[in-house]
């Protein structure tokens, strides 16, 4: 093993006994002073330069956790990418602690005013059997997708993993998922010594995770790439992990159609599995931690592929729908799979959980639940009108992603749209919100 196991850990999911006093190093200081000028005199939109003042920087660029990742490690990646929205990831759960003067007003501001006395509900998988399938007739939405993150306990996030514990993570997930039968019974497919062929087929398909765009690359997410790398499918392939691509799990259920009862069933079996083996980082304040803060507190991202070609012409109309139901407009069916699915897997393998926070993982965005929620759907009347789009996305605080996801365009008029809101709220409350936001948007695109 590569992980001291000679320490406690606190609630925060860090080790208490390497609390690190030490300054950080001359060269350091040059880059982080650099870095901050940089971004002061540019008109970047981020949330990383709204909130870093000269006051909280003077206050944290001396600080260090004991894994000794600094305020660089943190604030890199928006340094980098002035053109970031948030730019901001961290490098340990420990990090959340000790930059909390720059982490807490970010997260605030992301999750939709969650301040730092806040506390990030118990997990609550809620009742399955009140979702359902939210376009039985097949008209709009192509397919569904319900997800969360998760962060293993006893290990920082990729930036301070060492090959050996990249290494040592892949065996303890295989062998994990080596043990869940019936529906998500299926194979681990280390990425090392994987065919290019096979590879980019599952790329093709939306199941398998390239290397880190720029901004995971200049957070240092992609070290030792593909070292300690994989995804699990199920023989359906509507069940999938991924091991070490942003976070040190993603757990994901998906299917064609839009029966988000069955996605998230499945997701909820397979957590709930897997943490019975593997221990997961959690906040108390938090929920489940991950690598990006966006995605704390519940981590779950529903989503649909959904066609919407009236609606999408008024993306003004779309947006205000997505605000109302916090959706991010960028799969739905999924839902019930998922929580089969998770439900199972916790059940082998213990994962790093944070009473405050959460679960834990690599971007602090995915904290919480970890859950993300969202369908492929084809809306082309609705997505003439973007305004209209963006105001129903606003409304019901969905989240409008590109088909193939964050930073692509819609192909064809489909649409990837997901919650946005993962902290503060359950994670059946995360998915729910999300079917009610899908739902509307399905009945504004009939009208037009």
């Amino acid at each position: 093993m590569n992980v001291d196991r000679n320490f406690k850990f606190d609630s925060d999911g860090c080790p208490s006994a390497r609390k690190a006093a030490a300054m950080c190093d001359a060269a350091t200081l040059e880059k982080l002073e650099a870095g901050f000028s940089k971004l002061q005199a540019s008109d970047s939109k981020s949330l990383l330069k709204k909130y870093l003042t000269r006051e909280v920087f003077d206050a944290l660029k001396n600080k260090k956790t004991s894994f000794g990742s600094t305020l660089l490690d943190c604030i890199q990646s928006g340094i980098e990418n002035l053109d970031s929205g948030v730019g901001i990831y961290a490098p340990d759960a420990e990090a959340y602690t000790v930059f909390a003067d720059l982490f807490d007003p970010i997260i605030e501001d992301y999750h939709n005013g969650f301040k730092k006395t806040d506390k990030h509900p118990p997990k609550n998988w809620g009742d399955v059997e009140t979702l359902g399938n939210l376009d039985p007739a097949g008209e709009f939405i192509v397919s569904t997708r319900v997800r969360c993150g998760r962060s293993m306990e006893g290990y920082p996030f990729n930036p301070c993993l060492t090959e050996a514990q990249y290494k040592e993570m892949e065996e303890k997930v295989s062998s994990t998922l080596s043990g869940l039968e019936g529906e998500l019974k299926g194979t681990f497919y280390p990425l090392t010594g994987m065919s290019k062929a096979t590879q980019q087929q599952l790329i093709d398909d939306h199941f398998l995770f390239k290397e880190g765009d720029r901004f995971l690359q200049a957070a240092n997410a992609c070290r030792f790439w593909p070292t300690g790398r994989g995804i699990y499918h199920n023989e359906n392939k509507t069940f999938l992990v991924w091991c070490n691509e942003e976070d040190h799990l993603r757990i994901i259920s998906m299917q064609m159609g839009g029966d988000l009862k069955q996605v998230y069933k499945r997701l909820v079996t397979a957590v709930n599995d897997i943490e019975k083996r593997i221990p997961f980082s959690h906040n108390d304040r938090l929920g489940f931690l991950t690598f990006c803060p966006t995605n704390l507190g519940t981590t779950v991202r529903a989503s649909v592929h959904i066609k919407l070609p009236k609606l999408a012409a008024d993306k003004a109309k779309l947006e205000e729908v997505a605000s109302k139901y916090h959706l991010q407009v960028a799969e739905l069916a999924v839902y019930k799979r998922l929580v089969t699915a998770v439900n199972d897997i916790e059940k082998r393998i213990p994962f790093s959980h944070n009473d405050r926070l959460g679960f834990l993982s690599f971007c602090p965005t995915n904290l919480g639940t970890t859950v993300r929620a969202s369908v492929h759907i084809k809306l082309p009347k609705l997505a003439a009108d973007k305004a209209k789009l963006e105001e129903v996305a606003s409304k019901y605080h969905l989240q409008v992603r590109g088909t193939r996801g964050e930073h692509t365009e819609a192909e064809g008029g489909v649409y990837d749209i997901s919650n946005q809101r993962r902290m503060g709220l359950t994670e059946y409350d995360a998915v729910k919100e999300m079917y009610d936001g899908i739902a509307e948007l399905i009945k504004i695109e009939k009208s037009l």
